[in-house]
């Protein structure tokens, strides 16, 4: 395939490492490796995807199934529904307050 990317289109150790200080992730050696090996596999797959020519006049389908470019789908209409349980949901939660969820406070870390 045309365009596909070279080994300094990769996440380097160096890189991944930054992102992993920033996401705030403990992980050990074996883990970091697997998930920087997962990701450089993704980045190729977008490479692959990006090199792909599609023709600017192509129709726009939905799953397989063409429509004119000047006809709009339908949306559903967004119903609100009441759920019989939601006490039962509500238990599960680690922290509720008023019949909903809640969160604890995080503390604020400055990232360098």
């Amino acid at each position: 395939m045309a365009n596909l990317p070279n080994d300094r289109d990769q996440i380097t150790p160096q890189v991944f490492e930054h992102l992993v200080k920033l996401a705030a992730l403990q992980l050990d050696e074996q883990q970091a490796e697997y998930l920087r090996r997962e990701l450089n596999h993704q980045l190729r797959s977008i490479h692959e995807l990006e090199a792909i020519s599609i023709p600017g006049d192509l129709s726009i389908s939905v799953h397989g199934i063409t429509y004119p470019q000047n006809t709009p789908l339908d949306l559903r209409e967004d119903l609100w529904q009441p759920f019989s349980n939601s006490a039962d949901i509500i238990g599960q939660a680690p922290q509720s307050e008023d019949d909903q969820f809640s969160m604890p406070d995080i503390p604020h870390t400055t990232l360098e």
